[in-house]
């Protein structure tokens, strides 16, 4: 397929990269020398120019294409750059729009304006922190089939009660029904079978509802509750809908910017949370403002170095406080990932790729089965796919100890119609209208018929 990418900053060259090994990508940015780095080290096309401009669009041949991405700094770029994309042709056009006053607009964009996506990084990483705030004891939690199951990343420390376990006496050892479907240990990436046996330090990825994985976590002795309490440093559009969707969820929020203007705009904006003006680097003033007694420490000023500090500072200071960090560059959330620094880190340029990705790939699948979910773990090598079984699919009824599977691919878990969880065994079997997580190195499945080798 033919992809117009609107835009060569960070979220553009991630989805460059991701795209350019399947699809025909042709990159439009106004900077001449972003437009060189990216076609030196990409096989893409590469226009300078205004991505808004009918006569770019027109270079760019887009009436050739499937799809426009717009992710320029400029919502409304963005959104003119798929209008006239729309004009010239193309079927689906996705816009990045960041700005909360466009919020009410969005289904008019989508009906009127025939915008096939819209995304708000800001609020996409809002929701992955809160997720996160509710399953505190996770490094990331992702949600499938409308958050009946949920996927949850936990590094397995020093003292862990599952180092030297087979994963085949998981189960005989911790009586709950969870599926370990990858292992991060040392950069390899493993998808395991019954006879891998964990290790301290792995990141390993598990697999079961809600109440499974609470039981899970609360057996090895690491269980937090749902966070009751949050201070949040850096007053951003991150914090606006991070600080809305907590005192939703009738959480204490106590947000804290050193811009006193910020500071008063949030007030207004958010009149149930505390906003005090302050220095969040500041140790002395975070005990002041009961650090100790706080559940939760969120660090998403614009400055990512300043956000690890402050998130190593708290975890310092309070034990038991659950610590997030917002981090963009790759580099540094390499170290902090790596190294375990930090409880959880999360990247609004990721979730956005994560999302436009997931839209490519639902566009690319067969009518019957789409993709209706899709997460990517291990930063990228794996990936968790939801598809829907449906009647065209030939192995309904048949146990699944006696399916060929592809090397490098994992059936994680099933959800049935009437909502009731199977984690898999090879007794049990696919039926009509279940929802099936599939977990796999393939980067290119698109199709819940292709599993099979």
């Amino acid at each position: 397929m033919r992809i117009i990418i609107v835009g060569a900053g960070k979220v553009g060259s991630a989805l460059t990269q991701q795209l350019s090994a399947e699809h025909k990508v042709t990159v439009i940015d106004q900077n001449p020398q972003l437009i060189d780095n990216i076609i030196n080290i990409y096989d893409v096309m590469g226009v300078c120019g205004n991505g808004a401009s009918y006569e770019v669009q027109k270079e760019a041949e887009t009436g050739r294409a499937g799809l426009l991405i717009a992710t320029t700094s400029s919502d409304e770029i963005n959104i003119l750059a798929c209008l006239v994309a729309k004009k010239l042709g193309v079927e689906h056009t996705i816009a990045r729009i960041r700005n909360p006053e466009y919020e009410k607009q969005l289904r008019f964009m989508r009906n009127e304006l025939g915008l096939s996506m819209s995304i708000n990084p800001e609020k996409a990483a809002a929701r992955e922190i809160a997720r996160v705030l509710r399953f505190p004891a996770a490094m990331k939690v992702e949600s499938f089939s409308k958050g009946r199951l949920e996927l949850v990343e936990y590094r397995l420390p020093e003292d862990s009660a599952l180092h030297g376990m087979q994963l085949s006496d998981l189960y005989k050892n911790i009586r709950v029904r969870v599926l370990i479907c990858a292992v991060a240990r040392k950069g390899e990436t493993i998808i395991p079978s019954g006879d891998f046996t964990l290790r301290s330090g792995d990141k390993i990825y598990l697999t079961s509802s809600s109440d499974q994985l609470s039981q899970f976590f609360r057996s090895l002795g690491v269980f937090r509750d749902r966070a009751s309490s949050v201070m949040i440093v850096g007053a951003s559009k991150i914090c606006y809908y991070l600080a809305s969707e907590l005192l939703e969820m009738g959480m204490s929020v106590k947000i804290i910017d050193q811009s006193e203007q910020r500071c008063i705009q949030m007030s207004e904006r958010l009149p149930g949370a505390l906003v005090i003006v302050g220095d969040g680097t500041d140790s002395e003033l975070l005990h002041e403002e009961g650090i100790e007694q706080t559940d939760a420490f969120v660090a998403i000023t614009g400055i990512d170095e300043a956000n690890i500090l402050m998130s190593m500072s708290a975890a310092k200071q309070a034990e038991n406080c659950k610590v997030v960090a917002k981090i963009n560059r790759k580099s540094l959330v390499d170290l902090v990932s790596n190294e375990g620094m930090i409880d959880s880190v999360v990247s609004a340029r990721s979730v956005t790729t994560e999302l436009i990705i997931q839209y490519v790939r639902a566009m690319e699948s067969a009518s019957g089965a789409k993709i209706k979910t899709l997460h990517r773990l291990v930063d990228g090598a794996v990936e968790a796919l939801e598809f829907g079984v449906t009647a065209d699919v030939p192995f309904i009824g048949v146990p699944l100890k006696d399916l060929k599977l592809k090397s490098g691919i994992l059936l994680a878990g099933i959800v049935r119609q009437n909502g009731r969880i199977v984690i898999p065994s090879g007794n049990d079997e696919l039926c009509l209208h279940d929802d099936v997580i599939v977990v796999t190195t393939d980067m290119t499945l698109q199709d819940i018929h292709d599993i099979l080798e």
